[in-house]
């Protein structure tokens, strides 16, 4: 495998070129097509997965059978990694929302990486932390919001994950379907079609059919989250 992928992938950024070779020799390339499920909830895991060109929904089913979304991953996000860490079940499950190119760590490997490159450690502790904070964020959200803040912080949480930024604009390129969005939001699909309605009316953001653009980020970031 060419170590520039690797050094491509925030997990291995900072390792140097001998470092990325050995473990290139633990990774597995795969494709997964468009809606393959790649980790079922409460199944045994044995290995964590690393996207380098793609989407994967990470989501759970609800005690009454609705689908929560808890994110949508891209280029260099990971998942499948606390079965790794903890030898528990998987917590989620993880389906393609497009073809989906990957790299396949087994736990054993990826353990051993631990010991040896105490670099990766703390670069995937810093994820971890990201993502509780982004987590905290998302249960204010949906404790204390109304429908407008709440789909308005879901749309902030795809810009932060997938937005390109530039001059105060940010675009996100390829918008879930109103369904997913619906289920990261927790409500329904007639009131995401409403909320993103008027937000546009509101001046904040424009849709031009998949594609979304923040008009002002940072104002729209002021005012929702």
């Amino acid at each position: 495998m060419d170590i520039d992928v690797l050094r491509s992938i925030p997990l291995f950024s900072e390792l140097n070129d001998k470092q990325l070779e050995e473990i290139s020799r633990h990774c597995i390339r795969q494709i997964y097509k468009k809606d393959n499920m790649v980790l079922i909830e409460e199944e045994v895991g044995s290995t964590m997965f690393v996207i380098l060109d793609g989407r994967v929904k990470i989501s759970r089913i609800s005690d009454e059978g609705r689908e929560v979304i808890l994110s949508i991953l891209c280029d260099g996000d990971f998942f499948g990694e606390m079965a790794i860490l903890d030898g528990q079940t998987r917590s989620a499950n993880a389906v393609t929302l497009e073809d989906t190119q990957m790299l396949i760590i087994r736990r054993e490997n990826f353990l051993q990486m631990l010991y040896d490159y105490p670099q990766i450690a703390i670069n995937l502790l810093k994820e971890l932390a990201h993502r509780l904070r982004r987590s905290d964020s998302q249960i204010k959200s949906l404790s204390l919001q109304n429908a407008l803040g709440r789909v308005a912080s879901t749309l902030l949480r795809i810009a932060d994950d997938s937005g390109i930024i530039k001059q105060g604009k940010v675009e996100i390129s390829q918008l879930p379907p109103q369904q997913d969005l619906a289920n990261m939001a927790g409500t329904s699909r007639e009131t995401i079609s409403r909320v993103i309605k008027s937000l546009s009316q509101l001046g904040y953001i424009k849709k031009e059919g998949s594609k979304l653009i923040i008009l002002e980020y940072d104002r729209f970031r002021q005012d929702f989250s």
